[in-house]
């Protein structure tokens, strides 16, 4: 197995090569030593909107596929933990919704919503029994505001993160932000899940592929900011667009920003606009097909349709058939890798040596 190196110098670097994107050992590679040691959003308090209140679901559905069930207990504190019996992997929760208690249809076990072992029929004669690895399996959550994350073996802190996205949004009322399924859509691209990311970490294509966005976004004021496992690009707005209102105190106060874009390793967008929230999460199913869900959430409607926000559908396109190209250009033969912008591409440079350093 070939291991990669990008120069931490983004002025030496090159990217990764042509062969990460074909290899597909290296692409079931990630999925254990990326997306499994990483975070994952998950959804909101709404799927739990009651105690005893519990949801199944997968985790990356086609890819990681691990069975996880979201829990709250009946002191309303949240659990994730794995949604397979321990007696004979049946699954435990099969429906969304209030439980009476968390039984295994299959022989009867029964769980605590915690996930502790409590009781199972015809075991009376059986030795060491219960032993710890009779509990379902728990994995780490943590709440953002109405917003739930699951790390199944995090190798970072997301607090960390959170604490960095809200220096700059904290001043949003999150907690008021609704999802509206009218407004979100899954899009199906023919690409490697990392080159929908390489494309989005940059702003570098702005001028060249999205002509409307362009018009509303100063892209010569445009900025990446690079953290440990995220970094934010900040779209400055031309005169007269939609802007944040920010508060006195505020690291940007007196700057007229159309769009903060939060990228979170190694799948995760957060795109703030006046008028909320797309979250989007990036999907491996094969190395040749990417699912990518947007998910708005609405704070002021009336903002909807103009500035950096409006037209996301028509520049999600534009952003398929650029990478779709891409994708295919990668199948070359006389193709190796290529350089960095290091005015324009700091943010592909930090995700290339994120994927390099995960991989060892």
């Amino acid at each position: 197995m070939s291991r990669f190196h990008i120069d931490p110098d983004i002025k030496k670097a090159e990217t990764l090569p042509a062969s990460f994107y074909a290899n597909q050992a290296i692409f079931d590679e990630l999925e254990e030593k990326v997306f499994r040691a990483s975070w994952h959003w998950i959804g909101d308090l709404n799927l739990l909107p009651l105690s005893k209140s519990a949801h199944p679901f997968q985790l990356l559905d086609g890819y990681v596929a691990e069975p996880l069930v979201l829990v709250r207990d009946e002191q309303d504190k949240i659990h994730c933990m794995s949604n397979v019996c321990t007696h004979r992997g049946h699954l435990v929760v099969l429906n969304s919704g209030v439980q009476k208690q968390l039984t295994c249809m299959y022989h009867g076990r029964r769980f605590a919503f915690d996930g502790t072992f409590k009781a199972m029929p015809e075991f009376e004669e059986v030795e060491d029994f219960p032993r710890p690895c009779d509990n379902l399996h728990r994995f780490q959550v943590e709440k953002w505001n109405p917003f739930l994350f699951v790390g199944l073996e995090p190798t970072f802190d997301i607090s960390d993160i959170i604490e960095c996205m809200n220096e700059r949004i904290g001043f949003l009322p999150l907690e008021q932000f609704q999802y509206r399924k009218d407004l979100s859509k899954d899009y199906l691209v023919n690409c490697h899940w990392a080159l929908y990311c390489d494309n989005y970490l940059e702003g570098f294509h702005i001028p060249f592929v999205h002509s409307d966005l362009n018009e509303v976004l100063d892209y010569g004021s445009y900025t990446t900011e690079i953290y440990e496992y995220m970094n934010l690009q900040v779209g400055y707005a031309q005169s007269g667009e939609e802007v944040f209102e920010l508060p006195k105190g505020h690291n940007d106060y007196g700057s007229t920003i159309g769009a903060y874009y939060f990228w979170v390793f190694p799948n995760m967008m957060f795109n703030f606009y006046p008028w909320g929230l797309s979250i989007n999460i990036v999907k491996p199913i094969d190395m040749e097909k990417t699912k990518v869900s947007f998910l708005t959430y609405l704070f002021d409607e009336t903002k909807l349709h103009s500035g950096a926000g409006a037209l996301l559908d028509k520049v999600e396109r534009e952003d398929e058939f650029v990478v779709e190209g891409v994708h295919q250009g990668l199948k070359s033969k006389y193709y190796q890798a290529g350089r960095f912008s290091p005015t324009r591409e700091q943010g592909v440079h930090h995700f290339h040596r994120l994927l390099a350093q995960f991989l060892g």
